[in-house]
């Protein structure tokens, strides 16, 4: 199995920065590189909602219409770490941040297609 770990979650005033890591581990075998990450979050309350994918490689993108322009999603294989700079944060950004992690080449926005999740990390936006 594959573990995740979420870390740089905090409290921001609205317009500020926050960027989260989520490191993995395990994979029984197999790299880090074999697998799509995604982002999601869930605010208290609300349904957990896409937020942001990537393809095994870091070669293509896909983000949520409501964060598209302000995050920015990247991974560095060699370290085993998956990445969300967020930028120009909004108070309806506060939410706990989710890692996850699918076998394959190819990112989704479902959460079903996703395999492994770690235990998230909370980022609070301050007006």
């Amino acid at each position: 199995q594959v573990q995740l770990q979420e870390s740089g979650g905090g409290l921001v005033q609205a317009g500020g920065s926050l960027r989260l890591s989520c490191a993995a581990s395990g994979a029984s075998g197999r790299t880090f590189s074999s697998y799509a990450m995604g982002w999601f979050r869930q605010a208290p309350g609300k349904e957990r909602e896409f937020v942001a994918a990537i393809t095994s490689s870091g070669g293509s993108r896909n983000y949520a219409d409501s964060v598209k322009g302000r995050f920015t999603i990247s991974r560095d294989n060699a370290k085993n770490t998956l990445y969300l700079q967020m930028n120009s944060l909004k108070p309806e950004d506060t939410a706990v941040y989710y890692c996850a992690a699918r076998y394959g080449r190819l990112y989704s926005s479902l959460e079903k297609m996703y395999d492994y999740w770690g235990q998230g990390t909370q980022a609070t936006v301050s007006s």
